[in-house]
């Protein structure tokens, strides 16, 4: 596994082909890009950097000996942790239906036959990366929302307001029964008023059943 550019990219592509030479000239098309760009050899050998590690996109050759690219994408959609990763067939099959068929089937969302043109193959990887950024942006906004709902329908919440808003009415009522000051029952009734109005603009939960 080579690791060919720093930590400073934005996002991970993992190359993974058995033939060097073209991986160097994925690494040659790609590099302007700003991307860290990571080489497998063999399927296994990407299967085991995907373990612990995050990628955006997988550029996977086809023909490869041992596990080829079907069977090796067919194990990466079949693991949680990277089924949602795109995958980008590459191929020098001369170009059959029924290879790509093949390949949509195994879980990619490209399929280019060799020779491809560079261009197109660096605005395709520029887009599924680009959808990428989206969909994760779009899971944590899920995220966001579902916590916020989880606060509003929290059955303590309503508790909580009716118990804060209480002891705010509960001091006032203590200021001036207790003769304090007129300037100090004063703020009591001006912290009360403050508290209310913070708990209005709180979500009123869900009411304990």
């Amino acid at each position: 596994m080579v690791n060919l550019f720093g930590s400073q990219a934005s996002s991970t592509i993992l190359m993974v082909d058995d033939r060097p030479e073209n991986l160097l000239a994925l690494e040659a098309i790609l590099a302007g890009l700003g991307h860290e760009l990571v080489r497998a050899g063999s399927g296994a050998e990407a299967l085991k950097y995907l373990l612990t590690k995050e990628v955006a996109l997988i550029l996977l050759d086809v023909q490869m000996p041992g596990m080829d690219g079907y069977e090796t994408a067919a194990q990466i959609k079949a693991r949680d942790r990277t089924r949602h990763i795109p995958i980008v067939f590459l191929t020098a099959i001369d170009g059959e239906p029924n290879q790509a068929f093949r390949g949509y089937a195994a879980g990619a969302v490209d399929y280019l036959c060799k020779p491809f043109d560079p261009w197109v193959l660096r605005a395709k990887v520029s887009v599924f990366i680009e959808l990428g950024e989206r969909r994760r942006e779009l899971a944590a906004y899920a995220d966001q929302v579902k916590a916020a709902r989880a606060l509003v329908e929290n059955p303590e919440l309503a508790s909580l307001r009716a118990a804060a808003r209480e002891s705010a009415r509960h001091a006032e009522a203590l200021a001036e029964t207790a003769g304090v000051p007129a300037e100090l029952q004063q703020a009591t009734k001006q912290t009360r008023h403050a508290v209310e109005q913070l708990l209005d603009a709180l979500p009123k939960g869900r009411t304990p059943t």
